[in-house]
């Protein structure tokens, strides 16, 4: 399986959570195929919006979320 991971990142009603305030201007930056590539392109959407506390961007690891679970049958 790939090891793909997606980059997005809004606006949030509070910097200290990923409580975005609107799921519908949420930026997808992208689904990148290694984690290199994704956190390349978080940090370059990051440092576009360092100067603004309410915007935050995050890196997810998609290929961890789509591996099912051994435990549940």
């Amino acid at each position: 399986m790939s090891k793909l991971h997606l980059v997005f990142g809004g606006r949030v009603k509070d910097p200290t959570t990923l409580d975005f305030e609107n799921l519908k201007e949420i930026d997808f930056v992208g689904v990148f195929e290694d984690y290199a590539s994704a956190e390349k392109a978080w940090r370059g959407a990051a440092q576009r919006t360092v100067d603004d506390a309410e915007m935050k961007y995050v890196l997810v690891h998609l290929h961890k979320l789509l591996q099912p679970d051994p435990s549940i049958a």
